[in-house]
């Protein structure tokens, strides 16, 4: 299992995904699951993954081939994000129906992925797109600023309650971190180092990124400031009443 998680705000983005892969408590290892794509100053993509991890590498190596042998249509040629959105979910079906057949197996699920894409071509608006294992997929949009992939349940209220369409990139980029925090504290199927990526909307950089371990300073103060402060909230409310439990 993985976790995944992409932000779209008013000012900026926030991606950021683990790096655990298991296949059983005694083969874990530690894979990319977050790849940037663009030119500088003129477009900017992230794209993430969560499932089968020999179709994702196979769609990632795919992309960047098309890219390295400038292939007609390529994610540095596409003149829309979602025309790239669309060129990653036709690349994830070619792949899944190879394997399938390869396998000889009419079963989808030994070979599915899901994809998150964002970022930013010149002239348009930053976009955000879930892509299914089926090819199809949806936008992001202010009602719905964020999407998440894989292990989603234990790192969702904090996004819920703490995120929207008008938050400050920074507090977004905290809240995410607190969001994986919760996720890796409660299940052993995500893990660290996570792969983080900031984007300020129409600057049409390629960020360097960062990626957080267990030694990261920062990261390791805030998730202490906020287990501490969660303790400390729940002591301080209000005592039920004397007859509240019958």
């Amino acid at each position: 299992m993985t976790y995944c998680a992409a932000i779209r705000l008013k000012d900026g983005m926030v991606f950021a995904s683990d790096t655990r892969t298991n296949a059983g408590v005694d083969h874990i290892s530690t894979f990319r699951k977050l790849y940037q794509y663009g030119v500088e100053g003129e477009r900017f993509m992230v794209l993430q993954t969560a499932g089968s991890l020999a179709t994702s590498q196979a769609v990632f190596n795919k992309l960047q081939n098309d890219i390295d042998q400038r292939a007609e249509s390529n994610l540095n040629t596409v003149a829309t994000l979602f025309d790239a959105a669309q060129m990653v979910g036709e690349c994830m079906r070619d792949i899944m129906n190879h394997a399938k057949a390869v396998a000889n197996s009419s079963r989808d699920g030994a070979f599915t992925s899901s994809f998150m894409l964002g970022g930013q071509i010149k002239g348009h608006l930053p976009e955000l797109y879930l892509i299914y294992p089926e090819g199809n997929c949806i936008k992001a949009t202010e009602d719905t600023p964020f999407f998440q992939l894989g292990e989603s349940k234990y790192g969702k209220p904090i996004l819920d309650r703490s995120v929207s369409y008008n938050t400050d990139v920074r507090h977004a980029a905290r809240a995410l971190m607190l969001s994986f925090d919760s996720t890796i504290h409660s299940n052993l199927s995500v893990g660290m180092p996570i792969d983080f990526v900031l984007y300020e909307n129409d600057s049409l950089i390629l960020p360097k990124g960062r990626r957080i371990d267990e030694r990261d300073e920062y990261f390791n103060t805030i998730r202490h400031k906020w287990s501490d402060a969660l303790r400390r909230t729940l002591v301080e409310l209000p005592k039920c009443p004397d007859n509240y439990w019958g």
